[in-house]
């Protein structure tokens, strides 16, 4: 049971990044101002369902880590901080600043600034999460394990 919520917690957290991420790609490149205002007020709105995701995951995976070892296991714990950290000091603070300088219709190099520090936090913590996910698949045999690759000294 334990397991089955984290996955689905972890699914829907990583899912709802992606979604923050690519609209706000899709909506810079194609949409409105008013657009991208929605957009951004959205994804705060968003944050009602990643948070308590986040969080759930991150309950979950402690008390699964706790009775399982091995690096699989300590890469997924090394992870987990930097996601955090990431998601709280830098996404969170980006998502309700921009959304208030795009409802107040203000699209400045300071918004794009941040904009593209938000883009870049973000697909930091995708990069991770998706890492974690694939490390859980692998955990619950639902994926291979990965190859190990052997190095060949060339004479």
């Amino acid at each position: 049971m334990k397991t089955k919520l984290h996955a689905a917690a972890a699914t829907l957290a990583f899912l709802m990044i992606f979604t923050f991420f690519s609209s706000t790609i899709l909506v810079e490149l194609f949409g409105s101002p008013d657009a991208v205002a929605t957009v951004k007020q959205l994804i705060v709105w968003g944050m009602v369902i990643l948070v308590p995701a986040m969080a759930i995951t991150g309950i979950t995976g402690n008390i699964l880590g706790k009775t399982r070892r091995g690096p699989v296991i300590e890469r997924k714990k090394k992870r987990m901080p930097f996601i955090a950290i990431n998601g709280i000091a830098i996404l969170m603070p980006c998502a309700f600043y921009l959304n208030g300088m795009a409802a107040d219709g203000i699209f400045d190099s300071m918004f794009y600034g941040v904009q593209v520090l938000e883009l870049v936090a973000g697909s930091i913590n995708l990069t991770l999460m998706s890492r974690n996910l694939i490390d859980g698949l692998r955990l619950t045999g639902k994926l291979k394990p990965a190859r190990s690759q052997k190095t060949v000294a060339s004479s």
